[in-house]
């Protein structure tokens, strides 16, 4: 079998995201584009009345965990799976597991309620997109959410920095429609569409987020997150 191509990232991982573009935009500091993330998520659920301490939640690629650190203080279960061992090799103290198959996911049926994946399916080969979106779906319990959050193509200096990245040099972005779509394909109703990612981290922190909350429909941010909902059992 082919060595997953993030083993070859996992030990220099977070030197290889460095650009300079992307660094001054974060202030240097990498964790604000989770923190990001993160409180987008928070939102998400906040504007719902949901009480996210009594769900499950998943990340699918969870990478080195980052995000799952952020987030398992928010959900009763936070777990992950990822197809690089080098990886998650580095995620100490939470509960991931290695997927072996990178079109299956390592967990039951309708064990989560909750499950994100963070700038994954760019890396997914088209023709198997679809098979790791329903494996996602399998996972998710009637009525639990799937969040997918990719890169925005629409943004130049988003695509600028993925032109240069060695870790996307094999990437291939998805237009926010075709991420609906794929939800819609496995079975899923797209709900929300939100851009994000618009302002560096200096500027977010003083006013910008409002002004980023204004314009998260419209496709300027750096990153946009689709928020799709599996079907309650009738």
């Amino acid at each position: 079998m082919t060595e997953p191509e993030f083993d070859h990232y996992s030990r220099s991982y977070q030197e290889l995201l460095c650009d300079p573009i992307r660094d001054r935009f974060a202030a240097a500091d990498s964790e604000f584009f989770h923190i990001r993330k993160r409180d987008l998520i928070r939102s998400y659920f906040r504007q719902r009345a949901t009480n996210t301490r009594e769900l499950s939640y998943l990340d699918v690629g969870c990478g080195l965990g980052e995000l799952m650190s952020l987030l398992r203080g928010d959900f009763t279960r936070a777990a992950g799976c990822d197809i690089s061992r080098g990886m998650i090799g580095h995620a100490s103290g939470l509960e991931v597991r290695l997927q072996k198959d990178p079109c299956k996911i390592p967990f039951e049926a309708a064990e989560f309620d909750v499950v994100s994946a963070v700038c994954v399916c760019h890396h997914v080969p088209e023709a198997d997109r679809i098979a790791l979106t329903r494996e996602i779906v399998r996972v998710l319990k009637p009525g639990g959410t799937f969040i997918v959050i990719e890169h925005n193509p629409y943004n130049p200096v988003t695509r600028l920095i993925v032109n240069r990245s060695p870790i996307d040099r094999n990437a291939q972005l998805l237009r926010p429609r075709e991420t609906r779509v794929l939800m819609s394909d496995a079975g899923l109703v797209p709900v929300v569409t939100s851009y994000f990612l618009l302002f560096p981290h200096r500027a977010y922190h003083h006013g910008g987020a409002t002004v980023e909350d204004w314009l998260s429909m419209l496709p300027f941010g750096g990153q946009y997150a689709v928020f799709g909902k599996k079907q309650a059992d009738r």
